[in-house]
């Protein structure tokens, strides 16, 4: 059964004045805020807390673009193009952004650097505004703190992308097999050691049996650099339970989310496309195209065969114990987690032809 999106008509006086894509690594992400980047009304900012924008300049956005590694789709401007008003002439970084920005946290109240990062945030989505444009911003670093946003910016329109944890990984691992790029595999590891004080996370990579990097991160830049180097010869069950615990501890918080994107359904349903348009459409005035959306479901059925050096006949011990978390968590709508379920039915489908 599809994940549900809220189909109530909001007047127009009640249009949301942003639009935040929340999303995970691999989740296809990309390819919505795409859709939505390409309406003249948009103003579409990728990854407003990548660590790449602390050392942009101008000369770099020209060669800001979709790579053979990155499996991205085409974009008729460079990635970072609507950052060039925040970046001046010689001068490296993003007006307002902070390194610091770029690690997702998943405490319960906001930590210290998150009033520069809200003031940060307003400053790119006013300069959209002001131009007479809905600001688009699309992240990947922002499931975590989703509920200080979506406080913080309650005049936007918080959008969840989900994509069941079997094709997103399998999306990562492939890249990682076929260019050795170890970043999509780096990247569970390097979130939950960064964040392993907090006791949610702690709990989850107990519960998951996640084995991380044994450096101490001196710093963040040090513990990626480290987690990196690990991720080259991750044992592969490993790098699947690290993905999963940090993909459920991002579902658990993405709950709040006003608008949910199913991934796996959107590309195997053109009602489900018709009706999530029409969804934007009432509760933001922006209308993207959700028809050329490929079965994303398919592929990895398809690509069964690649992944190697994984055990997929044991993820569903996995996949039951990231269900058994989220029901433990206090707040949790029986709604959601029912979403989640029909998730992890389809992965335990998917991951039980690797081997």
């Amino acid at each position: 059964m599809p994940l549900s999106h809220e189909a109530n008509a909001a007047p127009e006086s009640a249009l949301k004045q942003a639009i935040f894509l929340h999303t995970g690594w691999r989740s296809a992400g990309t390819w919505v805020w795409s859709r939505l980047r390409a309406l003249d009304a948009a103003t579409g900012y990728y990854e407003p807390l990548s660590n790449i924008l602390a050392d942009l300049t101008l000369a770099d956005i020209s060669a800001s673009r979709p790579t053979l590694t990155s499996g991205h789709p085409p974009l008729e401007a460079p990635y970072f193009d609507e950052y060039r008003p925040f970046l001046h002439e010689g001068a490296r970084g993003v007006a307002g952004y902070r390194r610091p920005f770029s690690t997702d946290r998943f405490a319960s109240v906001p930590d210290a650097e998150f009033p520069a990062l809200q003031a940060y945030l307003r400053n790119l989505c006013d300069h959209a505004r002001a131009q007479g444009s809905v600001p688009v911003l699309k992240f990947c670093r922002s499931s975590g703190r989703l509920p200080w946003l979506k406080h913080a910016f309650s005049d936007a329109l918080h959008v969840g992308v989900l994509r069941n944890p079997a094709s997103q990984f399998a999306s990562g691992w492939l890249l990682g097999q076929q260019w050795r790029n170890p970043f999509f595999i780096a990247a569970p590891f390097r979130v939950l050691g960064l964040n392993r004080a907090e006791p949610l996370v702690r709990q989850v990579i107990d519960m998951f049996d996640v084995k991380l990097p044994p450096a101490v991160p001196s710093s963040d830049d040090a513990y990626a650099m480290a987690c990196e180097h690990y991720a080259r010869s991750a044992e592969g069950n490993n790098a699947y339970r690290a993905f999963l615990a940090l993909w459920v501890l991002c579902a658990w918080r993405m709950q709040g989310a006003d608008l949910f994107v199913d991934m796996d359904s959107l590309g195997q349903s053109r009602d489900y496309a018709d009706a999530l348009r029409a969804d934007f459409e009432a509760q933001s005035g922006l209308s993207p195209d959700f028809s050329s959306a490929r079965d994303l479901v398919d592929e990895t059925r398809r690509h069964a065969a690649r992944m190697v050096g994984i055990d997929g006949g044991s993820m569903r011990a996995v996949h039951s114990a990231a269900l058994k978390f989220l029901k433990a968590q206090s707040g949790v709508e029986p709604a959601f987690v029912e979403r989640i379920r029909e998730k992890m039915v389809l992965a335990n489908e998917l991951t039980e032809q690797w081997r």
